[in-house]
C-alpha cells in the first residue's frame, strides 16, 4: 500500500544479547541438579542482571544513538534485556537501516512492516540481538484450543447439553464436560490436596495474546463448587494488552486462568496479555519474566516453528525471534520459573491450522515457542471414552495419544475424507525442531526421532480452473539431531474435553480442547508440586527425563507411558516419543520422585 509516511508514529522493543552465555547454560544445569552445591540457588533479577545481562553502559551506549536520531526512550526492563522506545517510521527507519512500508490483509486490517531485514549499526552489534515492532501484523499467532461440539450431536441436531458438578464433588465424571476436579482425579492431584497443597503461597502466572473478563473465571470456579479468594487475580496488560472480544481468543485466556488456577486453588494469578504482534508475543514473557513474581508460567498460543525461517512472500529471516524467546526462558530458569507452553493441535503437521489444504501441503514440523529447549512442551492425549457418532461406535479403552484418525471410519460412513471431514490432522503437536539441537537432557533417551526426510512446504495457486503449478516454499532439513517435543502430556482431545466459562462466547461452553488445557494445567499443578517441596522447581526437564532414564516403575516416577494411539505421524510406545512426549503424570507419585 505504498511507504508508510514518515511522521508515523511507531513503537519498538529493543531485545539485547545475553551475556556470559554458556555460563548461563551451566548454572541452570547446576541449578537442578540434586548432587551440585547450587541446586535450587535460584538467582534474583538482580543477580541474573549483574551476571548475564547488558551493564548500564552498554544500555546508555543505546539510549544515547536512539536519542541522537530524536528516538524516545519509554522503559528498559528490570532484566536489562529490552529497551522500549517510540520514534517515527523515518527515524526508526534510519536507525536501523530499512524502510516501512503499509500493507492491507485480507480482512482490511493495515499495518506496515521493513521491505528488508532491519540492520543494527556496527557500534551496537555486540549487544543488540533484534529489534520488534517495525512488523505490526496482527493475528501471528493462534491459540491452542479446539472445539469438539460439531461432531457430538444428540439425535435432534443438537449440541449436548452442559452437565456441571453435583452434590459436594468439583468433578462431573462427563467426557466433554470435565472439570479441573476430574483432571484431578485423572492425574494423581487429589492426594496433594488431601496433605494441605492448595497453592497457598505461590502465584500462577499467565502469558496470552487477548484480554479477559476476570468474573468469567470466578463464575467458573464456582459452578464446579471451589471456593477461592476473590481477590486472587491480578491483571498486567503489556503493550497497552490485548483485545476483549473477537478472534483474538478472549476465551483462550479465560481458560488458562481456569484451568491453572482451579488445579492451584489456592494460588494466586497474574495475567499478563499483551497485543497478538510479535513485539506483543516477546514483551510478554521478558515482561513476566523480569517482574519475576510468579512461581510457575504458562503460554497457550504459538505458531510454526518454520515460520520463523526464509519463506518468499511470507516471512523473511527471521530465526533471531526464536533465540529472543530462548533468552527470556533461559531467565525464567535461571529465577526458578517453571514454563509451560501448548504443543499446538494440528498433530505432527503444525503448518496444517495455518497453510490448509489444498493450497499449501503440510510437512512435518512443530510449534514455537513449544520448540524451545527452555520451556515445557505440554502435549495431547485422548482418556478412555466410548460413544456413538450417528451409528458408528468409537472405543477407546486406555488411554491415548490424541489424534483424530480415530474418527475415520466415522467419515467415511458420511463419504468424507479426513480433510473434507475436517479431522485431519487435529490432534496434540509433536515431532522434532530443525532449529534447537537436541539438548543434554534427551540425550540417549530411548525414542528420541532425528527429523524425517522429504519434508517441504510447498504452495499450489488457487484460482478455479487455472493450470495446477507447484511452489516450494522451504525445505525441512531431514536427519537433523533436534530438540524433541512434546515433554509431558495430559487430556487434550475435545471428544473428551471440558467446561469453559467465557462472557464473549456465550457462557458456559462444553466439549473445548486442545494442548491449550495441558499447558496451563501442568502450570497448576506443578506449582503445587513447587509447594509441596518448598522451593521454585525450575527447568524441569532434566529432572523429568532423568527419572525416566532411570528405569523406575512408573508408580514412583510419577510419569506413566502412554502406549496407544497417534498424532497422526508418530505413535505412544513404551519409552520417548513424540507423541506424547514421556507420558502423562501422577502428581503425588511426581512430587515424592523429585527430589
Amino acid at each position: 500500500m505504498g511507504t508508510t509516511a514518515d511522521a508515523t508514529p511507531v513503537s519498538v522493543s529493543i531485545i539485547l544479547k545475553l551475556q556470559n552465555g554458556e555460563d548461563l547454560d551451566e548454572f541452570i544445569a547446576a541449578s537442578v541438579d540434586p548432587d551440585s552445591n547450587r541446586y535450587h540457588k535460584f538467582l534474583s533479577v538482580q543477580q541474573f542482571r549483574a551476571r548475564y545481562a547488558p551493564s548500564n553502559g552498554q544500555i546508555q551506549r543505546i539510549t544515547s544513538y536512539l536519542q541522537r536520531l530524536g528516538i524516545t526512550i519509554n522503559e528498559v526492563y528490570d532484566d536489562n534485556l529490552v529497551i522500549k522506545a517510540t520514534g517515527t517510521a523515518a527515524q526508526l527507519g534510519q536507525a536501523f537501516s530499512t524502510t516501512l512500508r503499509d500493507y492491507s490483509d485480507k480482512e482490511g486490517r493495515r499495518f506496515h512492516r521493513p521491505d528488508r531485514e532491519p540492520r543494527v549499526p556496527e557500534l551496537l552489534q555486540d549487544v543488540v540481538l533484534y529489534v520488534s515492532g517495525l512488523n505490526t501484523q496482527t493475528s501471528q499467532f493462534l491459540p491452542h484450543y479446539t472445539k469438539g461440539q460439531a461432531l457430538r450431536l444428540t439425535p435432534d441436531g443438537k449440541s449436548p447439553a452442559v452437565v456441571l458438578p453435583s452434590g459436594n464433588s468439583t468433578a462431573t465424571g462427563v467426557a466433554g464436560n470435565y472439570t479441573t476436579g476430574d483432571v484431578a482425579n485423572f492425574y494423581g492431584v487429589n492426594p496433594l490436596y488431601a496433605n494441605g497443597i492448595t497453592g497457598k503461597g505461590m502465584t500462577v502466572g499467565i502469558a496470552t495474546l487477548a484480554n479477559f473478563l476476570p468474573a468469567d473465571a470466578y463464575t467458573y470456579w464456582s459452578q464446579i463448587g471451589l471456593k477461592v479468594n476473590p481477590d486472587r487475580i491480578t491483571q498486567v496488560h503489556v503493550d497497552g494488552g490485548g483485545p476483549l472480544s473477537g478472534p483474538d481468543g478472549s476465551g483462550e485466556t479465560a481458560l488458562d486462568v481456569e484451568q491453572s488456577g482451579g488445579l492451584a486453588p489456592d494460588a494466586n494469578v497474574i495475567v499478563y496479555d499483551a497485543p497478538n504482534t510479535e513485539a506483543g508475543f516477546i514483551d510478554v514473557f521478558y515482561k513476566a519474566i523480569s517482574d519475576n513474581k510468579v512461581d510457575t508460567l504458562s503460554v497457550s498460543w504459538g505458531s510454526p516453528e518454520i515460520f520463523n525461517y526464509p519463506i518468499p512472500g511470507i516471512s523473511t529471516d527471521t530465526q533471531a525471534v526464536l533465540v529472543a524467546y530462548h533468552q527470556a526462558f533461559a531467565e525464567a530458569a535461571a529465577q526458578g520459573i517453571s514454563t509451560f507452553a501448548a504443543a499446538g493441535d494440528s498433530g505432527a503437521y503444525d503448518t496444517q491450522r495455518s497453510f490448509p489444504a489444498p493450497y499449501f501441503s503440510s510437512p512435518l514440523t512443530v510449534d514455537s515457542p513449544a520448540s524451545d529447549p527452555y520451556i515445557i512442551a505440554a502435549g495431547g492425549t485422548t482418556v478412555p471414552t466410548s460413544f456413538t457418532l450417528r451409528g458408528i461406535l468409537i472405543n477407546l479403552p486406555i488411554e491415548r495419544v490424541w489424534g483424530w484418525d480415530y474418527l475415520t471410519d466415522y467419515c467415511a460412513s458420511r463419504g468424507r475424507t479426513p480433510v473434507t471431514c475436517g479431522i485431519y490432522s487435529v490432534g496434540g503437536g509433536g515431532g522434532v525442531s530443525v532449529f534447537w539441537p537436541q539438548p543434554a537432557y534427551q540425550n540417549g533417551v530411548r525414542g528420541i526421532r532425528r527429523s524425517e526426510p522429504n519434508q517441504v512446504l510447498t504452495s499450489t495457486p488457487d484460482p478455479v480452473g487455472a493450470p495446477t503449478s507447484t511452489t516450494t516454499l522451504y525445505t525441512v532439513a531431514s536427519n537433523v539431531k533436534g530438540r524433541n517435543l512434546p515433554d509431558i502430556s495430559l487430556n487434550s482431545d475435545p471428544q473428551t474435553g471440558y467446561i469453559v466459562y467465557s462472557t464473549p462466547d456465550g457462557g458456559v461452553q462444553n466439549f473445548y480442547g486442545g494442548t491449550s488445557f495441558a499447558a496451563p494445567q501442568l502450570n497448576g499443578i506443578f506449582s503445587l508440586i513447587a509447594q509441596a517441596k518448598g522451593s521454585r522447581l525450575g527447568l524441569l526437564q532434566p529432572q523429568l527425563y532423568a527419572l525416566k532414564s532411570k528405569g523406575s516403575r512408573s508408580q514412583s516416577t510419577g510419569l506413566n507411558e502412554i502406549t496407544a494411539g497417534d498424532n497422526w505421524f508418530y505413535s505412544g510406545v513404551s519409552g520417548y516419543e513424540p507423541g506424547a512426549g514421556l507420558g502423562t503424570i501422577n502428581a503425588a507419585a511426581l512430587a515424592r520422585a523429585i527430589r
